[in-house]
């Protein structure tokens, strides 16, 4: 069996609209937790944050972001990826 697109696997696995939630880890400087925040809240053209939670590591060096926004598409969940995949510092995007 050939594996989906990823469009293709997202709309297969979740019933657009609804929360999606992404996980972004990286280094705790230069305000990284607060730019996942804002990346997704720019590519969702709002002007408010979605829900979100932090993590700190024990040493501090990096943190945990896990965001929850509310998506109308797999093409928003793609482009929300692709926003936090740039960002400078990410170490794993989940």
């Amino acid at each position: 069996m050939s594996e989906l697109p990823p469009r293709e696997l997202l709309d297969e696995t979740h019933s657009f609209p609804c929360r999606f939630m992404f996980k972004a880890i990286g280094l705790t400087n230069d305000d990284f937790a607060l730019r996942v925040v804002a990346a997704v809240r720019v590519t969702l053209i709002q002007d408010f944050d979605a829900p979100y939670e932090l993590r700190e590591t024990s040493g501090g060096r990096h943190v945990s972001v896990t965001i929850e926004p509310w998506v109308e598409s797999s093409q928003q969940v793609i482009e929300i990826y692709a926003a936090i995949r740039n960002l400078d510092g990410l170490v794993m995007l989940m």
